[in-house]
């Protein structure tokens, strides 16, 4: 008989979120963000510098002889979320979940304790559309060299080291300066995608691939659903407060019984979504039904995430459709988002084969 798992945040876990906060409202304010996304380098590799080096927190997965953490998903979950509360552009859920899963997995140490110690960015090249069960594309293996092109590879452009599934059934490190990284055109700005294109480039067999593909992307879809949490919860924290402030008729727009009806059922949401994220933050960090808590998380999050967004966006007014104003960048995180590591509809088709519900 399983025990019910405490899916409320530990004092230690608390502390590690305030930490992360502090840091963050320090190093990765909007206008900021903004500035740095109409640029041509968009990730913020000195507030990640500041996550690494400062505070660890690219080994948190990684064990402790591998100069890691030892820590839990459910302590990358809580980072996760503040990183989506600040639509911040770094490459953590890239290199520090989804990269360092498919290492896990291989059991490489050496570029483990690189990833761990953040002296090493790493990229899984395989699209970030791709859900955990679902088919991902494969470059050639001839001669021992790699042969290819992928498409929709996140955080590549910063990568150090890529990680390649190829055509006979490895997964290979491939050094990013032996690949062409060329950047493709992306609604989230904060997360760039590129193409990876490898022409007879040499690459160390770490593996076999299909385990290791399909536990980085259940890792990086369970613990996607932190950050949509987090991005959820500040876009709703942000609409009330400006509702509470923003007048009309002489009276606070928040005042309104229309608005109040509006928010309260988005807060219903965002809390159901915490509950969700939280039990796949644990179930990960268990391996307790993980398969069903990370496709029950998914199915319900990227929508939650787009509503809270949109809804930002309508009730902060005409301000809020300005290029300036942050909401458009949470609007664009949560619309790539909803197609990261599957869509909500895959997850829910996903899920009825997992409980073995005929799907109508």
């Amino acid at each position: 008989m399983s025990t019910q798992p405490d899916l409320l945040y530990s004092e230690e876990e608390e502390a590690l979120r305030a930490a992360v906060r502090d840091l963050l409202a320090d190093h990765c304010d909007a206008p900021g963000v903004i500035a740095r996304v109409e640029s041509d380098a968009p990730h913020h590799l000195a507030l990640w510098k500041s996550l690494t080096d400062g505070m660890g927190l690219a080994g948190l997965l990684v064990p402790e002889e591998l100069d890691g953490q030892g820590a839990t998903h459910r302590e990358a979950a809580v980072v996760l979320e503040e990183l989506g509360r600040a639509v911040a552009p770094v490459p953590y859920l890239t290199s520090a979940v989804v990269a360092t899963e498919a290492l896990l997995a291989c059991g490489t140490e050496d570029l483990l304790t690189e990833l761990a110690s953040g002296t090493s960015i790493g990229a899984l090249a395989v699209a970030l559309d791709v859900a955990p069960a679902a088919a991902y594309k494969v470059v050639r293996h001839e001669n021992g060299l790699l042969h290819g092109e992928l498409t929709g590879i996140a955080d590549a452009a910063v990568a150090d080291v890529l990680l390649v599934p190829a055509d006979d059934g490895g997964l290979y490190a491939v050094d990013a300066s032996a690949a062409t990284v060329t950047p493709q055109t992306s609604l989230d700005l904060t997360r760039p995608l590129a193409t990876v294109t490898l022409d007879g480039a040499p690459g160390r067999l770490l593996g076999d691939a299909e385990p290791a593909v399909r536990r980085a992307l259940r890792a990086g879809a369970g613990l996607l659903a932190s950050e949509q949490l987090g991005l959820a919860d500040w876009t709703l924290t942000e609409t009330v407060r400006y509702l509470k402030d923003r007048k009309q008729f002489n009276r606070p727009v928040g005042g309104f019984q229309a608005l109040k009806h509006r928010l309260a059922q988005l807060w219903l949401e965002v809390a159901s979504l915490r509950a969700a994220a939280r039990n796949a933050a644990d179930a990960l960090s268990t391996g307790q039904d993980t398969d069903v808590a990370v496709t029950v998380a998914q199915a319900y999050a990227a929508p939650v995430a787009v509503h809270a967004a949109e809804e930002a966006l309508q009730l902060h007014g005409g301000i809020g459709m300005t290029w300036e104003h942050p909401v458009q960048l949470y609007l664009k995180r949560a619309k790539a988002d909803s197609i990261a590591y599957g869509t909500a509809g895959a997850h829910r088709e996903a899920l009825a084969g997992l409980v073995d519900l005929q799907v109508p």
